[in-house]
């Protein structure tokens, strides 16, 4: 059994005691958090396509931890005119793990 589901923008494909790492939730660690946007079930062989969501189903996880991810370095350079800009990025994320899918 697994599900697509929505969340920060992206869409994730889940199943079951998998974990994930997702744009960070305002849930803090250990909380339970519903993803109600589902796109898409498969139970049992039996597919079900929202249009565009699935009504009823919703995906229980729960929220581990939250962390940033590796640092990215942004660089901007013109040549001949001495212009240069160096800026790192690290992404915030919550690392989820899907306790239950309800379709």
């Amino acid at each position: 059994m697994y599900a697509i589901i929505v969340t920060g923008g992206k869409q994730y494909k889940v199943e079951e005691g998998a974990t994930l790492f997702i744009e960070k939730l305002a849930a803090s660690e250990g909380e339970t958090v519903t993803f109600d946007q589902v796109l898409f079930v498969s139970k049992d062989g039996k597919v079900t396509a929202g249009t565009p969501t699935v009504a009823g189903a919703t995906v229980t996880a729960k929220v581990e931890k939250h962390g940033k991810g590796e640092k990215v370095i942004v660089y901007k350079y013109k040549a001949k005119k001495n212009y240069r800009r160096k800026q790192g990025h690290r992404q915030p994320f919550s690392k989820v793990v899907i306790e239950k899918i309800n379709a």
